[in-house]
């Protein structure tokens, strides 16, 4: 993909909301007010997240509910 490392791995909208533990629809309004930026998928320009991205995120997340 796209900017990631050879060997990076990426998360599908549901995949990521399922490991974050919110719905879809919330990661596209973060993506939307830039909260989260997605990489696109080369040929049919789906959203992917970068595997460290949303476990760092998942740290900020958990991080603010303690």
């Amino acid at each position: 993909m796209e900017d990631g490392g050879p060997s990076e791995r990426f998360l599908t909208v549901g995949e990521a909301a399922a490991y974050l533990g919110v719905t879809a629809t919330t990661l596209r309004n973060w993506d939307k007010t830039g909260k989260l930026t997605p990489h696109r998928h080369p040929m049919n320009g789906y959203r992917l997240y970068a595997e460290t991205d949303i476990k760092a995120l998942k740290n900020v997340i958990y991080s603010k509910k303690s």
